[in-house]
C-alpha cells in the first residue's frame, strides 16, 4: 500500500481504473444507458417500428445516419447486419458494445471488416458472407447471422413447441421449408420471440431485403425480453392432422424436361408428373428405337419406385419413331382402379397419422428419430408378410398393407415411407435386385430402416431401425 494513501480511498480508485467492461458473458451488460429524446429526425411516435428504434438508441447500439435520420425505409446492408450483431455480442460478452470488435480494427478499411472478423473469432459466423457484405441482406442472411450471436442462456428459446406445431403442420411460416437457406437459424428467431413473421401466417419471407426498422425489431428483441414477440396463432387438432393431404403433396416438385437423358433429369420429370397427382408422362425425342423406348421406359419405372408411397410400380409404354413416348404408371392387378387404391391407401395413412398423434403416441417434443421408430412399431405391429403373394399381388402397395394387414418388401415399404411423409420426414425408397426399404433423413443424419426385416419376429427387431449405411450393407447390399 502507498505510504500516506487511507485504504478506502485506495480502494475506491482501484476500483475506477478496471474498465466498464469487465463484466463477462451476462446479459446483465444490456442496460439502456442513455435517453432517447427524438434524436432521429424521421422517427414519430407513430412510426411502426418507434419502440425498437428509441430502444436501440437507448441501449448503446446505434446513433442513425450522418443526416440525422435513422432510414427507417432504407435496406440493410450485410455489413451493416454484421456491425450491429457484432455490437450486441461485444456488448453481452464484454459490457462495451465497441471492445470485442475493437481488437480487430485495422486502418484503411471498411468499418464492417473488424465486426466481421470479431464474428468469426467468436464462432458466430463462418466466411460464408465474406463477399456480400455491400449487398442488401435478405431476411434469411439477417438470420443465419442474429440466431447465433447470443448463447442460449441469453436468448432462450421460449415458444419451442408452439413453433415446431405450426411449421410441421404447415399452418404457419409456409414459405420457409428445409430447402429455404438457414431455414433452421428462421425458425430459432421464431422460438426465441425475435420473430413473428410478416402477415397473419407468419411468413419469413426469407429472399426479401430486410428495412432498417424491421431490422431494428429482431435486434432490440434479441437484447430486451419484454420486447420479444409471442406469435399469436390458434392451433388446434389442425396443426397436426393430415387430414387434406393428397399423394402429390408428398413429392417435391420437379421440373418438366421434354427428353430426359439422365437419371436426373427422368427423375425431375417423374416428380413432376407425381407432384401433380398425374400417372401419364409424355416425352418427346428426336427419334425412338425398341431399345431406346426400353431404356427410358426402365429408367422412368426405376424413378418411380423410389416413390413407392405412391402404389405405382408398373408401367404401360407407348412410343412412335417420330420420338413421341407415353408412359402411364399404374400397379400389379390394379389397371384402371389404381386411383382408387391410392386413394384409400392415403385415408387410411391419415387415418394411422391422426390416430397416433391423438393418442399422445406421438408429440410435438419428439425428435424425427423418436417419431420415425413409433411409425416402425405400428408398421410391425400390425401387418404380417404375405408369403403368398405373386408378382401381380396387390401386396406390393401400400394399400394392401393398411386394408389387409398384408404386404412384402415394397408393400411395407411404401407403407412407411407414407407415414414419415405425412410427418414432414424426407425419405426415399433404396433397392437391390430383391428387396427395397427406406433410407430416411431423421433430424439431419441419414438412416436406413428396413420396416420388413424388422417385422420378421413376434415383435418388432429394431436391429433393423435406424442403420447406419454400413450396418445396412451388412445385410443387403446394392
Amino acid at each position: 500500500m502507498k505510504k500516506g494513501v487511507p485504504a478506502l480511498v485506495l480502494a475506491l480508485a482501484l476500483a475506477l481504473t478496471v474498465p466498464a467492461w469487465a463484466a463477462q458473458d451476462t446479459p446483465d451488460n444490456f442496460v439502456r444507458s442513455k435517453t432517447y429524446a427524438g434524436q432521429f429526425s424521421d422517427l414519430t411516435p407513430e412510426s411502426t417500428f418507434y419502440d425498437n428504434v428509441a430502444a436501440l438508441y437507448a441501449y448503446g447500439l446505434s446513433v442513425g445516419k450522418a443526416d440525422g435520420t435513422f432510414g427507417l425505409r432504407d435496406q440493410l446492408t450485410v455489413g451493416q447486419v454484421v456491425i450491429f450483431a457484432g455490437r450486441i455480442r461485444s456488448l453481452y460478452r464484454t459490457g462495451d458494445a465497441e471492445a470485442g470488435p475493437g481488437a480487430y480494427a485495422a486502418e484503411n478499411e471498411a468499418a464492417a471488416l473488424r465486426y466481421l472478423r470479431y464474428l468469426q473469432a467468436e464462432g458466430v459466423i463462418g466466411t460464408e458472407l465474406d463477399e456480400s457484405l455491400s449487398t442488401p441482406a435478405t431476411r434469411a442472411q439477417v438470420a443465419h447471422v442474429l440466431a447465433n450471436t447470443l448463447p442460449e442462456e441469453a436468448l432462450p428459446p421460449v415458444h419451442t413447441d408452439l413453433v415446431t406445431q405450426a411449421y410441421a403442420s404447415r399452418q404457419f411460416i409456409t414459405d420457409v421449408t428445409e430447402y429455404t437457406p438457414y431455414y433452421q437459424d428462421i425458425l430459432t428467431l421464431y422460438r426465441t420471440g425475435v420473430s413473428v413473421g410478416s402477415d397473419a401466417a407468419g411468413s419469413f419471407l426469407p429472399d426479401q431485403p430486410i428495412t432498417r426498422g424491421a431490422a431494428a425489431a429482431m435486434l432490440t428483441r434479441m437484447v430486451d425480453p419484454s420486447l420479444r414477440a409471442t406469435p399469436d396463432w390458434d392451433l388446434g387438432k389442425e396443426s397436426w392432422s393430415a387430414q387434406g393431404a393428397a399423394m402429390g403433396d408428398l413429392v417435391p416438385l420437379g421440373t418438366y424436361i421434354a427428353a430426359p437423358a439422365t437419371a436426373a433429369e427422368i427423375d425431375e420429370s417423374v416428380r413432376y408428373m407425381l407432384a401433380s397427382n398425374q400417372n401419364t408422362l409424355v416425352l418427346q425425342y428426336p427419334s425412338l428405337s425398341v431399345t431406346s423406348a426400353r431404356r427410358v421406359m426402365e429408367a422412368a419405372l426405376a424413378a418411380v419406385k423410389t416413390y413407392c408411397e405412391q402404389c405405382y410400380n408398373t408401367v404401360n409404354c407407348t412410343y412412335s419413331a417420330d420420338g413421341s413416348i407415353t408412359l402411364t404408371f399404374s400397379a400389379a392387378s390394379a389397371g384402371d382402379q389404381i386411383l382408387t387404391y391410392r386413394d384409400a391407401a392415403m385415408e387410411a395413412a391419415i387415418a394411422v397419422h391422426d390416430a397416433l398423434w391423438e393418442s399422445g403416441e406421438i408429440t410435438t417434443s419428439m425428435s424425427d428419430y423418436e417419431k420415425a421408430r413409433v411409425y416402425f412399431t405400428w408398421i410391425c405391429d400390425n401387418c404380417v408378410y404375405d408369403y403368398t403373394a405373386g408378382d401381380s399381388s396387390l401386396s406390393h402397395i401400400a394399400y394392401s398393407l393398411f386394408e389387409n394387414g398384408t404386404a412384402v418388401c415394397d408393400g411395407y415399404t411404401g407403407a412407411y415411407n407414407l407415414l414419415l411423409k405425412l410427418e414432414g420426414i424426407d425419405c426415399t425408397a433404396l433397392s437391390n435386385n430383391s428387396h427395397i426399404w427406406t433410407v430416411a433423413t431423421l433430424d439431419g443424419t441419414d438412416y436406413h430402416i428396413d420396416t420388413t426385416w424388422g417385422d420378421s419376429g413376434p415383435a418388432p427387431n429394431y436391429d433393423y431401425f435406424a442403420m447406419t449405411a454400413e450396418e445396412s450393407w451388412q445385410h443387403h447390399s446394392w
